[in-house]
């Protein structure tokens, strides 16, 4: 788990979420992380960027980006029938510095 993706665990379980999975591969794509919060479950695809010179990390989340991303969710759902109940929510969590800035995947 890189520096980004760190941070941004830290930010989800301070509002309540618990690690599933980091990392996972699903569907032939990567997960960066899977959360649960009560009857929620997250899928995170966690950006970051050096600095502000570098442009905004969620300007890295394309159509295709989402689609995979989507794609990986519904496979790894698929392999986890405990989960099946759940509802299933996808974001993306732009991490610069100590901020993190979420925003939904649709």
């Amino acid at each position: 788990m890189n520096r980004g993706e760190r941070r941004a665990l830290l930010h989800y379980r301070l509002r309540g979420y618990r690690l599933l999975d980091a990392n996972a591969r699903a569907g032939g794509y990567e997960l960066d992380l899977v959360l649960r919060r009560g009857r929620r479950l997250l899928v995170v695809e966690v950006k970051e960027k050096g600095g502000d010179g570098f442009g905004d990390p969620l300007e890295m989340i394309d159509a295709e980006k989402t689609r995979r991303v989507h794609t990986a969710a519904r496979a790894w759902l698929a392999a986890h029938p405990k989960a099946a109940g759940l509802e299933l929510a996808v974001e993306a969590a732009g991490v610069r510095g100590r901020h993190v800035e979420r925003v939904p995947l649709a």
